[in-house]
Order: structure tokens, then C-alpha cells, then sequence
């Protein structure tokens, strides 16, 4: 097949990693844009990208675009589409419509008529059409719409990419993998560091740089959609499984320290590290964060502080700030530290210079993610006056 045109999505703040990734992975044309990347290569390049993106969310494959003026203009650009030439009839469908200034009156209609012309291509060959399942299709497609212009999109990748298949499904985590991964990547953290993330849940960011460390595909350990496709290649999948396995490291222990308060929560970390392969390869102990102390001389510390869950609420969350400030001055020195958080409290709490302050998204969720390089002497900020005039 001739070179394709591709666009994966990612976390919001991440564009121009993933972009960089993508150069590095060997694709063409890579033009970054609001959650996403545009990119080309050959079709299997998917298969690769898939594989092998840390950062991606998804993986579209463009099958059109152009300009419309109503829906009706985007049903017959659909229904010329060959799409019995790319999946069954037994195969189950989902559509969905994404759209950005765009004048139409209904997106819910454009779904539906996009459906129709998909559905009229399949009883004319076959006199039967795919169901549509929203929950777990076979074949996603996408739509998205300007104010002047669509694209059309085969779905490449099923279920998202943050999912690496070592997590506990039923349990909701507040980080999404590839956003981790890209954290990791925006802090510069090289293997030849320690890290130390002591305030780690399931043990996102932990898991997520032992994968970097060992150059661990993250999509080793589960299923694709482009292998329901029909034109899915066999040969050219296991190429690709092949030269990731061909690169993998073995399993060792190495300098990557997580720590919790919580023993069970900590449990949950060990399941996961466990799942993955890597109980060996991180150091896992039930700290305190107020109370640790560097596990190395130098190295990066990396967390996503909860706040009101598990530490307590914003009240006792606030007085431990400050406390936290000084371990990191105390014990931390010729560290750099990243906190990401949603809690604008943070930064005024911890009473330290961040160095860099950088915007990300958390889903919908606006975040930042803070950097402070630890150095010995004074960081402090001087603490807010509470002091109030009296009359």
C-alpha cells in the first residue's frame, strides 16, 4: 500500500513530544497541532506507532477529507468510500463526530448519516449491515469537522493507548499512562538517573520509566483494531513485534524508588509492577512523604500529590506543603523536582522558586506541572504575611 496520512492524538501540552517521537519512530511529514499530530508513511507504520508510541492516545487513519456545506455533502463523500473492502459485515461498528467551528446544527445527525452511508455499502454487496455496539466495536470511525472542511477516520488503535494492559482494569487511576510517559520525557529523566516518585498510587510513573529503562514496547501485552482490519498483514506485524523484542532488555533491578503512605495502596502498585514484569526492577516501600529521605546523591523526584483523598483534606493538605518544602531542602539537594498537579495551592504552599512552570491537560482537567531544582542555601520564599488590619 502507498504512503498514508495519519494523525495521533495525545494528552493536551504534549503535541511536540509525541511529535518528536514520531520523528524518532521514522515517520514523514510530522506537523503538530491542538492534540495531536499529523504524520505519513506506509500503512504498517501504524502497526509501529501503535506498538511503540509512549505519548499517542490514538492512531487515525485518514480514508478522506474535503469541504461541505451541509450533511448531506458528507453522507456522499462516506458513501463513496470503499468500506466492505476494509472490514466485515459481521464486525461491529462505531461512529463518532468531533467537530471545531463547525456551522452545522447537529453532530448527533452528521454520526448518523455517516452510519447510513457505511450501512447502504454493506446491504448492497452483502444484503447485510454491521451492528453498531458504542461500547466495545470492532471498528471505530471518526469524524471531524471544521467550519469548512471534514475528515474521515479509521481507528487504528481500539481501546486507548494509555492502556498498556498491565493496570487493574477496575481500578480508576488519576494519571493516565502515556500522559506519565510524557512527564517523564518533559523532565529530562535519563535511565543513568534515579527516581523517585514517593508519592505513587499504583505506581504509574514508576512502571512507565521501567519500561523506558528495559526499552519495553508499552503495546507488547495487548490487541489492536487495525488487526480486525481486513487488510491487517500478518508478516508485517510480527516484523515489527520482532525488532521490539529484538531491543527489550532484560529485567534488573535499577534506580527507580517508589514509595506510599498507604500499605494498601501500595498493593496495588505491586500488582501492577507484578503484571508487568517488573516487581524486581523497582523499589517499592511503604514512606511517609513528609518523612523520606534520597535514595542517591542526585536524581529526579517526579509526583502527582493527591489532594483531599488520601493525604486529607485541603485543610491538613496546605499545613503539609510547607513540611514538604523542607524535606526537599533538607534532603534533597542536587535534585530536580516535579510536582503535576491541578491544586493551585501547590506552589504558594511549598514555599520554593519553581524554575519552570509548564501547562498541561489531565483529561479536561487544566494541570501544571512544577520544577524545582534543589540547591543548597536559600529557595525560600518568605512566607505569605497573615497579618490583617484591625479597626
Amino acid at each position: 500500500m502507498s504512503t498514508q496520512q495519519f494523525f495521533a492524538t495525545c494528552p493536551r501540552g504534549l503535541e511536540h513530544l509525541l511529535a518528536d517521537e514520531l520523528c524518532d519512530l521514522g515517520a514523514a511529514d510530522v506537523a503538530a497541532t491542538m492534540a495531536g499530530v499529523h504524520f505519513r508513511g506506509p500503512f504498517d507504520f501504524c502497526y509501529r506507532v501503535n506498538l511503540e508510541s509512549r505519548i499517542a492516545s490514538r492512531v487515525l487513519w485518514q480514508i478522506s477529507s474535503g469541504s461541505y456545506r451541509n450533511e448531506n455533502d458528507i453522507f456522499k463523500a462516506a458513501a463513496e468510500l470503499p468500506w466492505t473492502e476494509w472490514f466485515q459485515p459481521n464486525q461491529r461498528i462505531m461512529v463518532e463526530t468531533n467537530a471545531r467551528n463547525c456551522p452545522l446544527n447537529s453532530l448527533d445527525f452528521v454520526t448518523l448519516r455517516i452510519k447510513d452511508a457505511i450501512c447502504d455499502r454493506f446491504r448492497e454487496k452483502f444484503g447485510s449491515r454491521p451492528d453498531v455496539d458504542r461500547r466495545s466495536p470492532d471498528i471505530r470511525i471518526s469524524a471531524f469537522l471544521t467550519a469548512e472542511a471534514f475528515t474521515i477516520y479509521l481507528d487504528t488503535s481500539g481501546d486507548s493507548l494509555f492502556k498498556r494492559g498491565y493496570r487493574d482494569a477496575r481500578i480508576e487511576a488519576p494519571l493516565k499512562e502515556n500522559l506519565a510517559a510524557g512527564i517523564l520525557r518533559m523532565t529530562g529523566w535519563s535511565p543513568t538517573e534515579a527516581l523517585l516518585d514517593p508519592m505513587c498510587g499504583s505506581g504509574t510513573f514508576a512502571i512507565e520509566a521501567a519500561m523506558i529503562a528495559l526499552k519495553i514496547a508499552p503495546g507488547l501485552n495487548r490487541k489492536f483494531a487495525f488487526q480486525k482490519l481486513s487488510n491487517f498483514s500478518d508478516t508485517a506485524w510480527n516484523k515489527h513485534l520482532d525488532r521490539a523484542a529484538a531491543i527489550q532488555l532484560k529485567p534488573q533491578p535499577l534506580q527507580i524508588f517508589a514509595s506510599d503512605k498507604y500499605g494498601d495502596v501500595l498493593k496495588v502498585a505491586r500488582t501492577n509492577l507484578a503484571k508487568a514484569g517488573l516487581e524486581n526492577v523497582v523499589q517499592l516501600k511503604q514512606v511517609d512523604a513528609l518523612e523520606m529521605s534520597a535514595p542517591a546523591a542526585s536524581g529526579v523526584l517526579i509526583a502527582n500529590p493527591p489532594y483531599g483523598v488520601r493525604i486529607g483534606d485541603q485543610e491538613e493538605l496546605a499545613a503539609d506543603y510547607p513540611r514538604l518544602g523542607d524535606v526537599l531542602k533538607r534532603q534533597f539537594v542536587g535534585w530536580r523536582a516535579y510536582f503535576f498537579s491541578a491544586d493551585t495551592q501547590l506552589p504558594k504552599g511549598i514555599r520554593l522558586s519553581a524554575s519552570k512552570r509548564t501547562p498541561l491537560f489531565n483529561g479536561p482537567l487544566e494541570c501544571r506541572l512544577y520544577e524545582y531544582k534543589i540547591q543548597a542555601g536559600s529557595m525560600r520564599k518568605p512566607a505569605p504575611d497573615t497579618k490583617t488590619n484591625q479597626k
